[in-house]
């Protein structure tokens, strides 16, 4: 399994790659390491997840630079990331006990609650995007409520899943807790029908989910899919421009644009749409894109190249379907997998920039004429990550953002984003299934009813 820095094409380095029977053992490993962890009281627990922050943040530049060789993410957001997941492990160490705490409920019996207990052994398939941040929103809720975790990571990151594992055993979690496992994603469904394995999260596209959900169904085991998303940003025609461009450069570009929640489409209101074009066209033109190495560089290279060359071919279609091409769109001749800022507008309904997911710093500009064409217009998609809308008006973009947009994450005047204190996930193509918050960690319990007659 090979690890390629994608800003030079060079091989940064190879890892032995496991099979079946290597996964098999890995689960049993963790099996047994759970069967320590789910007695382990919550206070324990807690200051594990504190030692696994301490050596996040203690080692920050050691982890950012990992992940920037691996996947190619600007220097700056990694060590951002970084800082996230210690976040994550903070705040469940101190809220985690009190979201599971016994529930009581009404009943004919004399004593009756609602009881959360772990599942057992979760296994983890994890995308290369936010190669730490992913694993360690799931990992931390799931281990805090008392389960144990096998880490499918993505095979372009494999430096990133032995590192995890690490830090892990090292903050004071029992041996094989969460134990990585460098395997091939054709072996994802025996893993999935393994015994021991109670539970499946996926962050990933939505084929993956699809086939990752059926697999699960299957073996009748739950799941958690955090899938692909085409976000719609509305601006409608009261919105504070400069304040909208902001939140829209941030949020597509985040990342080089490689997120599920990145602002995919500019949904805008045909009053404001040539001064809005013309500032996000501006805004666009100012990042800077080279060495991710660099501090100073805010878009770096698509972390593959097969990814690259499909990006590529969405903007190609999209144009030749009637989109007009504003900047970029040209691959460069340079080495590394680099795409330029690009930006589309006049985009067309049923080409590749409207219904599917752009997975790089490409944005698309949708002109409508009023609010309801807009809202018609975001709700027009397969996927329900998240969505966003801009307005002077908070009270009715309150309003329109929970009441008519149709996603898992809705925000008003800014731009989307996951938070350990919110819920996160998606509706129809976006998955099922919540992370983070209190939701999150139940997901991974038996919400069991004790009555006591």
């Amino acid at each position: 399994m090979q690890s390629i820095n994608p800003a030079t094409e060079e091989v940064v380095n190879e890892y032995p790659e496991a099979g079946p029977r290597e996964a098999a053992t890995a689960i049993a490993r963790t099996q047994a390491a759970h069967e320590i962890w789910r007695t382990t009281g919550m206070s324990r627990r807690a200051e594990a997840l504190e030692g696994a922050a301490r050596i996040l943040r203690d080692r920050r530049d050691e982890w950012a630079g990992l992940m920037t060789r691996e996947m190619g993410k600007p220097i700056t957001e990694s060590r951002s990331e970084v800082e996230k997941c210690a976040w994550v492990c903070e705040y469940y160490a101190e809220h985690g006990e009190d979201f599971l705490a016994p529930a009581p409920a009404e009943s004919d019996a004399s004593k009756s609650y609602v009881a959360y207990r772990p599942l057992g052994v979760i296994l983890a398939i994890m995308p290369w995007n936010f190669p730490f941040w992913q694993v360690f929103r799931f990992a931390a809720p799931a281990l805090m409520a008392g389960n144990g975790a096998v880490l499918k990571h993505a095979p372009n990151v494999p430096g990133c899943a032995l590192a995890i594992g690490d830090i892990f055993a090292e903050a004071g979690f029992p041996q094989d807790l969460l134990t990585p496992v460098l395997i091939h994603h054709k072996h994802a469904g025996e893993m999935i029908e393994d015994p021991l394995v109670r539970g499946v999260t996926l962050t990933g596209s939505t084929q993956a989910g699809r086939t990752v959900a059926a697999q699960a169904g299957q073996a009748l085991k739950p799941t958690v899919l955090e899938l692909g998303g085409s976000d719609p940003y509305i601006i409608l025609a009261d919105a504070d421009i400069e304040q909208a461009v902001a939140a829209c450069t941030t949020a597509r570009l985040l990342n080089s644009g490689q997120s599920c929640i990145a602002a995919k489409r500019f949904v805008v209101v045909e009053a404001v749409r040539d001064v809005f074009e013309a500032r996000l066209q501006e805004a666009f033109g100012e990042r800077v894109v080279g060495d991710p190495m660099d501090k100073a560089t805010q878009i770096g290279p698509i972390a593959r190249r097969d990814l690259r060359q499909q990006l590529h071919g969405q903007v190609e279609r999209s144009v030749a379907g009637g989109a007009r091409l504003l900047m970029g769109g040209e691959i460069p001749p340079e080495p590394g997998y680099f795409y330029p800022v690009t930006l589309l507008t006049d985009v067309e309904r049923g080409t590749p920039a409207w219904s599917e997911e752009l997975f790089g710093p490409v944005g698309v500009i949708i002109p409508v004429e009023d609010t309801e064409e807009a809202l018609a217009v975001a709700n027009d998609t397969p996927y329900g990550l998240g969505a966003a809308i801009f307005t002077a008006d908070v009270e009715e973009g309150e309003r329109l953002a929970r009441e008519r947009l149709h996603a898992g994450s809705c925000f008003v005047n800014t731009f989307v984003r996951s938070d350990p204190r919110l819920p996160f996930g998606g509706i129809r193509d976006s998955g099922w299934g919540r992370e983070l918050g209190r939701e999150g960690i139940r997901e991974w319990t038996n919400v069991k009813a004790v009555y006591v007659a």
